[in-house]
């Protein structure tokens, strides 16, 4: 276990938890009330009187013996321009290999178009999208733009506006078609001043791609925080594609009053699910370079009979090894921990029992998770055992969330174990050519990116003992 030591935090409180991951939704959001910011208003209250119906869903359990950091403060980031049609919120996600889509929000009604091209204030092309809404009890969204843009060249800057002509230019960047390619890997962000410091190591690290495994904007049934997190990330949505998945801070199910999940997470984080043959956003895959990339579901059916399973079975089953020799899988719940955080989670070992036979035929190469707010990193394992045609597992849950860190590990470390550390962070992954990619961890010190754990990876098809 990593020696480097954190600065000093007082003790969280214990709490009564049932129900799993209800639980920990209801002790989280109920924290957020007590804060400063949440404090006031009349949606507050509002909320208030959602938490009491939802602890009265609830039955009477045991007292939880993991004891968080004591939470931090949310920030709240509001929109800066005065026109209700100005665009806000932007985001890009890919579409197949060579579209991007591009997402914003207004106040009020305007037009689902976007204006772009290779240079400055040029604009050759243009295309039109679809406008959608959605309410959340007392709570109705903005104005949800998508539109999808292309065909696009690879590896090349394009100048854009999104709605109306009097809409500010942003620009991205298209991923590159062929290695190398950099992924920035950062897990369980949250809207903190720990965040702010992880996006500004982001921002600094010349990526191509941000992969999110789960648990985004920490709105927790609080709606406008959604709208918050999307102008905070903004100014790097906007210029790379960002690829998301769910975590269990995305459900916000309330029994009886709001029985539909992920009704906020589906409507404003659109991914290309469809075009990978998935019938659901919340998991889906993509190619970016030599690199295939899946997105799974934590909290959604994964047994042999779902949905979900049998995609991935036949997803996998496609991937030509000789055009794409890496695969990355990202999840939000590990399937591998030794923090005392999130023991014994059926997300985690109900998930890995049913699916971890599929990665492990695939020759998968690494599995990304979130969920534990620490940094931990694996060895090559398959069933619990070391294996060097597994995956290697790495937990990346750092991003900053109010809720602190998971600061816990189980003693003795386990063999399988190789680092683990509880800061916040981010991570690298570099993909060189088809046989070999660096990861790198970047611990949040002090406001410096340091980085603090390193390996080289190979990839399992061109290891001639884990042939196909």
């Amino acid at each position: 276990m990593n020696t480097y030591k954190r600065p000093n935090t007082n003790k969280g409180v214990t709490v009564k938890c049932n129900r799993g991951r209800n639980a920990t939704l209801l002790k989280d959001f109920i924290s957020h009330l007590r804060t400063p910011m949440a404090a006031q208003g009349f949606r507050h209250l509002v909320l208030a009187i959602l938490v009491f119906a939802f602890e009265a869903s609830l039955f009477s359990g045991v007292v939880s013996t993991y004891v968080r950091p004591p939470p931090r403060q949310t920030l709240f980031f509001h929109h800066k321009d005065q026109d209700s049609a100005s665009p806000q919120q932007v985001h890009i996600s890919l579409v197949g290999q060579d579209r991007m889509r591009i997402s914003w929000i207004t106040e009020n009604s305007s037009p689902a178009t976007v204006k772009y091209g290779t240079s400055p204030g040029v604009y050759d092309n243009s295309a039109n999208g679809t406008t959608s809404s959605y309410h959340y009890v007392l709570y109705k969204s903005g104005e949800i733009h998508d539109v999808v843009v292309g065909p696009l060249k690879a590896n090349t800057v394009y100048y854009y506006r999104c709605g109306p002509d009097s809409a500010q230019e942003r620009s991205f960047k298209t991923p590159p078609a062929q290695l190398p390619i950099k992924f920035a890997i950062v897990g369980d962000l949250g809207q903190t001043g720990w965040t702010n410091s992880t996006l500004q190591h982001v921002a600094k690290s010349n990526y191509d791609m941000l992969l999110l495994p789960g648990d985004l904007s920490y709105a927790d049934l609080d709606q406008p925080l959604w709208d918050s997190f999307g102008r905070m990330v903004e100014p790097l949505a906007s210029q790379r594609p960002w690829m998301v998945t769910q975590g269990n801070h995305e459900i916000e199910k309330l029994p009886i009053i709001h029985s539909t999940k992920f009704t906020s997470y589906n409507a404003r984080w659109r991914m290309p699910f469809e075009e990978s043959g998935s019938n659901s956003n919340l998991y889906y895959s993509f190619d970016a370079a030599g690199v295939h990339v899946v997105m799974l579901g934590s909290y959604t059916d994964f047994d042999q009979n779902s949905d979900q399973y049998k995609w991935l079975e036949a997803d996998l089953n496609k991937v030509d090894r000789g055009k794409t020799p890496w695969i990355v899988v990202l999840i939000h719940a590990p399937w591998y921990n030794t923090n005392t955080a999130h023991q014994g989670e059926v997300e985690s070992e109900g998930m890995r029992k049913a699916m971890e036979g599929l990665i492990h035929r695939a020759r998968v190469d690494v599995v990304f998770a979130g969920h534990v707010h620490a940094y931990e990193r694996f060895t090559r394992v398959s069933n619990g055992k070391p294996d060097n045609c597994g995956p290697v597992h790495i937990t990346i849950g750092d991003g900053g969330n109010r809720e602190g860190l998971a600061s816990r590990f189980m003693n003795p470390q386990p063999a399988i174990s190789v680092f683990r550390e509880a800061s916040f962070g981010h991570g690298q992954l570099e993909v060189v050519n088809a046989t070999h990619a660096q990861w790198t961890w970047h611990r949040n010190d002090d406001d410096k990116p340091i980085a603090s754990d390193s390996i080289w990876l190979r990839s399992l098809t061109s290891d001639p003992t884990c042939k196909l």
